[in-house]
């Protein structure tokens, strides 16, 4: 038995920092690692070794600021990680491995406010079809994380706004997967996962504190604070759309009055167009038309960002985050939505605020929320798990 504080335990805890440490960032080079740990040069070596002896860890020949450097990341063999993505439109499914590499991805066409049960019957299909086709056994998965268009209830689990998908009222999403796939599940909501996607691949690397603005159907927000996201006690924080504009505005589809949402959602803004553009007309091609020099298209993605900076700027009043990260097809449309959004923030902001915020478009396009969903693994797993199934039961007790 290991006694808190003896060396057997001191080694066991310094073991499983290592194995986090390089689990959150992918790879981490040796002096990496002991930065990020804390821990001695020597002693982040000796881990190293003993941990690729066990085939938890690969090494690999690197450079860092000019100098030769080993790159440690988890081994392939370790383990795989499936992320889900249940868009309005679309399902998503990719499996990646625990050193942070996508060995496949698919989408396919999936109209989310229907059933539950098809949207999970397709889900469970997809899944064991990209694991056959990676060449991978099932046994390998160790968890997945699951991406839905609306909040979760922390409490119950369950979808916490039924109008928002009335086909999943009283669905679990993660007991549902969790009962098809045999393996734990971690869900969240699509903004939520797409600042992590961000954060870890994307226009957030680097940063400890960002908003991700989603602009689709409606208007969400993961928030990232001190390299976390933040969720609130019902799991509902970031509901960016339904702050109030105009109190006198159309009514929104929670009840109130003028809400972010009802002045830059598609199903508000493509109606502005439609009798001079077509009753076909989507958020892509508007943006698309727009940057092709189209005169509407052009006014309304404006309008749209100025909007969507004046929500932004409370953000940054209330909260201070060092970057937000613009997501959805809106991105695409560029500086002709960005401008507008920093100009918004210029002159409602707090000065200060205004001045240490970088508004920069999501670098991850519609695979932002996947990606999300596979580093919600990552952050939800346990090492333990990876030491016990590599490591010998007397390891050495060197520290």
């Amino acid at each position: 038995m290991e006694t808190p504080g003896s060396q057997t335990s001191l080694h066991r805890a310094n073991l499983e920092r290592v194995v986090r440490a390089v689990r959150m960032a992918g790879s981490l080079t040796q002096a990496e690692i002991a930065r990020s740990t804390g821990l001695s040069a020597a002693t982040v070596s000796n881990i190293v070794r003993e941990l690729k002896d066990g085939g938890t860890v690969e090494v690999t020949p690197t450079s860092a600021g000019g100098r030769r450097a080993r790159s440690v990341s988890l081994s392939g063999d370790a383990g795989i990680v499936i992320g889900v993505d249940f868009g309005h439109t679309h399902l998503r499914v990719a499996v990646g491995n625990l050193a942070h590499q996508v060995l496949a991805e698919e989408a396919e066409p999936l109209d989310v406010d229907g059933s539950a049960a098809e949207g999970f019957d397709r889900a469970e299909h997809l899944v064991k079809r990209l694991i056959a086709a990676s060449g991978l056994s099932q046994d390998k998965v160790i968890g997945v994380g699951l991406g839905v268009p609306g909040p979760i209830d922390v409490e119950s689990g369950t979808l916490g706004s039924t109008s928002i998908l009335p086909g999943w009222k009283g669905i679990n999403p993660s007991k549902e997967l969790a009962g098809r796939l045999g393996v734990p599940v971690y869900v969240d909501n699509d903004a939520n996962l797409g600042a992590l996607g961000e954060l870890v691949w994307g226009s957030g690397r680097g940063v400890k504190d960002l908003a991700y603005i989603k602009v689709a159907s409606g208007v969400g927000a993961g928030l990232v604070i001190s390299g976390q996201i933040y969720r609130g006690p019902g799991g509902t924080a970031g509901e960016i759309g339904h702050i109030t504009l105009d109190e006198s505005g159309p009514v929104c589809r929670c009840g109130n009055r003028g809400c972010l949402e009802t002045f830059t959602a598609a199903r508000y803004v493509l109606p502005l167009l439609q009798s001079s553009h077509g009753d076909d007309l989507t958020m892509e091609r508007v943006v698309r038309l727009a940057r092709e020099g189209d005169p509407g298209c052009r006014r309304v993605i404006g309008d749209v960002g100025r909007h969507i900076g004046s929500g932004v700027a409370n953000l940054c009043n209330l909260l201070n985050p060092s970057r937000v990260v613009l997501g959805g097809d809106l991105a695409e449309a560029g500086e002709l939505v960005l401008g507008p959004i920093r100009d918004s923030v210029s002159r409602y902001a707090i000065p200060s605020a205004a001045r240490q915020l970088s508004v920069l478009p999501g670098a991850l396009g519609g695979r932002s929320e996947v990606l999300g969903a596979l580093a919600l693994v990552l952050n939800e797993m346990g090492d333990s798990s990876l030491l016990d199934s590599a490591l010998p039961a007397s390891a050495p007790a060197f520290t």
